[in-house]
């Protein structure tokens, strides 16, 4: 499925004669709430639990052998009944640690759709056009979610701009193909999308095996340390893989589309930008900028002739930016 994201982006490009010191600011206004435990605490704690799993269940295995030891010995039914009442209270510890590392995720989860729906109720954002079923992916600010906004943009122009003197541009929506062809976006700018063979909804390949390698860690306790190093591995290279890297997991793992369960294509390329023509004659193709930095980047001669010919020197933008993003909801 298709997600048409269009968002509001604040980028600030320094511009020096040394490379070493040119550098790139952009805040997508984004409100992202998470717990106050932090990521790297969290994966500590899970890998402990994990250990912790596995030793309890090498604990009930033993103790499960001892108890049927004793049986098969013929021993007294005192000593059979302290076995088993050892027995039992190792898997009730065991239970334990199982909830406690399903019920993370779980709160987790729980905690997130609790502030997306406060934030929706409030009027914070609200989905666009939804009288009409809506658009995923489109959202309205509301009255809230608009002075929130407004806020951001203050406090960003007044630190960027005005206390770090840089030049600002307001520069157009609409980028003519020329532009976005020299910078490659037109060839490059892509993300890997499968589809569901037979009713050919489009997914985004590397969110399909994420979720699955996610799914695995947080829900499967019968995972080995080996194949929970392995689905981590596979989460932190999982931005560098190539499109056949990409169908090789995703064929090794058995994912297929979430909802039919079909088979999936092999990925392929799709690009982000929203294509447009200008003018009446359609002849002049463009795109919907993807992002604000190639108003700055085309400007650079104007920008340098008004700093006095002089680097280095700052150039800021702020403004909306229009991907057409394939997401699995």
């Amino acid at each position: 499925m298709l997600k048409h994201l269009v968002r509001v982006r604040a980028k600030a490009i320094a511009i020096s004669s040394s490379p070493k010191i040119s550098s790139q600011l952009s805040i997508p206004l984004t409100l992202t709430f998470t717990p106050s435990l932090s990521s790297s605490s969290m994966a500590a704690t899970d890998d402990s639990l994990r250990k912790s799993l596995a030793d309890k269940h090498a604990a009930v295995e033993t103790q499960g052998n001892a108890v049927r030891a004793l049986k098969a010995g013929g021993a007294p039914k005192s000593e059979i009944d302290a076995a088993i009442e050892t027995l039992n209270a190792l898997k009730l510890e065991k239970t334990s640690i199982e909830r406690s590392l399903v019920g993370g995720s779980d709160t987790r989860e729980a905690f997130r759709q609790a502030v997306v729906n406060t934030l929706e109720r409030r009027l914070f954002y609200i989905p666009s056009f939804k009288i009409y079923r809506g658009v995923a992916g489109l959202f309205d600010y509301g009255p809230p979610g608009c002075a929130v906004k407004s806020n951001v943009l203050s406090f960003w122009r007044q630190h960027f701009v005005l206390e770090e003197n840089m030049l600002e541009v307001d520069c157009p929506c609409v980028t003519p193909e020329v532009v976005l062809k020299a910078s490659g976006h037109v060839d490059k700018f892509t993300d890997l999308m499968v589809k569901d063979e037979k009713t050919g909804t489009c997914f985004r390949a590397d969110h399909l095996l994420k979720d699955f390698c996610n799914e695995k860690l947080q829900r499967d306790l019968t995972l080995s340390s080996d194949k929970v190093s392995e689905l981590k591995h596979v989460l932190a290279m999982l931005d560098d893989f190539s499109a056949e890297e990409l169908g090789a997991k995703i064929k090794e793992y058995g994912i297929v589309a979430p909802e039919t369960k079909n088979a999936l294509s092999d990925p392929y390329p799709f690009n982000l930008m929203f294509q447009t023509s200008i003018g009446p004659s359609g002849l002049v193709p463009g795109f919907m900028r993807p992002e604000t930095a190639q108003g700055i980047f085309v400007n650079f001669k104007d920008l340098y002739y008004y700093n006095g010919n002089k680097l280095p020197f700052a150039a800021a933008q702020i403004g909306q930016a229009f991907r057409n993003e394939v997401r699995v909801f």
